[in-house]
């Protein structure tokens, strides 16, 4: 797990825009608030907040299309 440091003027989607720009961003919105549960409350940050950031969930389809079964 790593660690923000929040910017004044900083939200949650904000944040989460900036931290997981490959995938799941809403997704990874709630686990970054669940990670930060002190400052659930928080709807604009100031500078200074130092968040701790959860990896990146990242998930794979479920449907495999014909070409990448096997035989």
């Amino acid at each position: 797990m790593r660690e923000y440091m929040t910017m004044s003027g900083d939200r949650w989607d904000l944040i989460a825009y900036r931290l997981y720009p490959d995938s799941g961003r809403e997704r990874n919105m709630s686990r970054l608030i669940m990670a930060n549960s002190d400052y659930v409350g928080v709807v604009i940050f100031p500078a200074g907040v130092k968040l701790n950031v959860p990896d990146e969930v990242v998930r794979s389809a479920k449907i495999i299309p014909p070409w990448r079964r096997g035989s």
